[in-house]
C-alpha cells in the first residue's frame, strides 16, 4: 500500500475515532446536567428540592426546630412511616401528614391517606379534596393585598397576615374553622374531630422557597406543619395510582414487535450513514476550467438573449456599455447618473436634450427591427461624440452593437 493511501486511511480512521469520542463526551455531560436538574428541581413543593418552587427551605426550617420531617415518596415508604409513628389501621399516627391532592389518588386511597395521621395538612388542594374532606367548594384565587387572619385558630394568629392563593367557599358546619376570609370566602379550613385535625391551604403560593419570606407565610408553615416531633411529607408518584386510574403507557399499546423493528431501523440508518457518508481524506486537487473567450462569451450571453425575447435587458445593456464609453470620452466619472450624461452628449452635439435622452435612456423596443434601430443610434450617437471630441483619431465601428 502507497503512503498516500496509508495516509488517507489513517485520516478516516482518526475522523470517525473523533466522531464516536465526540459523542461518548456530549453523552456523559448530558446525562451529568440532566441528573444536575433532578435534583435541583423536582416538582412542586418538593421539600428536596431548591427551585423556586420547591419546598426545601420550609423543611429546613423544620428541621432546624427539632421537628423530624421524613420525605416519603411512595405508598410502601409512607405506610412505613406512619407505622413508625405508631400508626395502624384503626389508630391514625401521631404525626403531621403533608398531603398533596394528586390525581394519581383515587377517592378511596386519598380518604383513607387522609385518615391515617392526627394532624394532615393537605398543601395542593383541589375540588375534590374541599368536597370529599369539608363539604366545600373552590370559589376564587387571591387578592391585591394582605388579608388578616380575622379567626380564633392560635396558628393563624401567631403568623398574621398573609396574600392567599386558592380561596374556599366555607361550609354551613360548626366543626370547621375559616381563616383569612376575602367576602365569604376563605383561604384556610381547618376541621377538628375526636382529637384529630384536617387543614386545608394553598401551600403552591405561601410555602415554596420563593414566597416563604413574604408577609406571615414562614410563621403559618411552622405553625401548622410543625404542631408535632414528626412530619411526614408525602409526594405521591406514578407506582402509587390504583389499578385502572392511570392511562396505559405507550409501552404498553404497542405490539411487542415495534421495539426491536425500530431499534433495527436505527442501526440500519446508522450502517447507511457509514457506507454512504462523507469520507474524510486529503482534498483532491482539480485542474480550473479551460478559459472561455470573451467573444464566446459574448456570442453565448447574447443567444440566452435572443431565445428568451428580452429586448428590454438587451437595450439597456447597450446603453449601459454606451453611457460608459460616453462618460470616458467627455471626461465624465464613473458614478455619473445617467440623465447628467445624458445631458452633456446633447450639450456637446448641439441636439435637443430630450431626443439624446430617448436614444440613451427612455426609448423602449418593442420588436427586433426596432432594437435593431435602437443600436443603430447608439453607435451613431457615440461616433458622433467621438468626432466632436477626438477629430484626429478614427471612431470605433461595432461599439453601438457590443452588450
Amino acid at each position: 500500500m502507497s503512503a498516500p493511501a496509508t495516509t488517507a486511511r489513517r485520516r478516516r480512521v482518526g475522523g470517525w475515532v473523533a466522531i464516536g469520542a465526540t459523542l461518548v463526551v456530549v453523552g456523559i455531560i448530558a446525562t451529568i446536567l440532566a441528573g444536575m436538574g433532578q435534583w435541583t428541581r423536582r416538582d412542586l413543593l418538593d421539600p428536596e428540592s431548591t427551585g423556586t418552587d420547591g419546598g426545601r427551605a420550609l423543611a429546613h426550617i423544620l428541621a432546624d426546630r427539632g421537628v423530624d420531617v421524613r420525605v416519603v415518596r411512595d405508598r410502601h415508604a409512607l405506610e412505613a412511616a406512619l407505622q413508625s409513628a405508631g400508626g395502624t389501621d384503626r389508630t391514625p399516627a401521631e404525626a403531621t401528614l403533608v398531603l398533596p391532592d394528586s390525581p394519581l389518588l383515587s377517592d378511596a386511597t386519598f380518604e383513607k391517606i387522609a385518615d391515617s395521621a392526627l394532624d394532615v395538612v393537605i398543601a395542593q388542594p383541589q375540588a375534590r379534596a374541599a368536597r370529599v374532606l369539608f363539604d366545600a367548594e373552590l370559589s376564587g384565587y387571591g387578592t391585591d393585598g394582605p388579608v388578616a387572619p380575622a379567626c380564633a385558630l392560635p396558628a393563624a394568629q401567631r403568623s398574621g397576615a398573609i396574600l392567599p392563593g386558592t380561596l374556599f367557599a366555607p361550609p354551613a358546619d360548626g366543626d370547621v374553622t375559616a381563616c383569612y376570609t376575602v367576602d365569604q370566602d376563605a383561604a384556610l379550613l381547618q376541621r377538628t374531630r375526636a382529637g384529630r385535625t384536617v387543614t386545608l391551604i394553598d401551600a403552591t403560593e405561601l410555602f415554596t422557597n420563593s414566597t416563604l419570606t413574604a408577609n406571615g407565610n414562614a410563621a403559618l408553615g411552622v405553625n401548622l406543619l410543625g404542631g408535632r416531633s414528626t412530619l411526614i411529607w408525602y409526594m405521591p408518584s406514578a407506582a402509587d395510582a390504583d389499578a385502572g386510574d392511570v392511562a396505559p403507557s405507550l409501552g404498553e399499546l404497542t405490539p411487542d414487535w415495534v421495539s426491536p423493528v425500530i431499534v433495527l431501523l436505527l442501526l440500519a440508518g446508522v450502517a447507511a450513514a457509514v457506507w454512504r457518508g462523507r469520507r474524510f481524506g486529503p482534498l483532491v486537487a482539480e485542474n480550473l476550467p479551460v478559459t472561455v473567450r470573451a467573444a464566446e462569451t459574448t456570442d453565448g450571453r447574447a443567444r440566452l438573449y435572443a431565445r428568451s425575447g428580452d429586448r428590454l435587458h438587451v437595450a439597456d445593456r447597450l446603453r449601459i456599455g454606451t453611457l460608459g464609453r460616453l462618460a470616458r470620452l467627455l471626461g465624465l466619472g464613473r458614478t455619473t447618473p445617467a440623465n447628467e450624461v445624458s445631458d452633456a452628449v446633447a450639450d456637446r452635439l448641439g441636439m435637443p436634450r430630450a431626443q439624446v435622452r430617448g436614444i440613451l435612456i427612455d426609448d423602449r423596443p418593442g420588436t427586433d427591427r426596432e432594437l435593431l434601430a435602437l443600436s443603430d443610434r447608439l453607435r451613431d450617437l457615440e461616433r458622433r461624440v467621438h468626432q466632436a471630441v477626438r477629430p484626429d483619431t478614427n471612431p470605433p465601428t461595432d461599439s453601438g452593437r457590443t452588450p
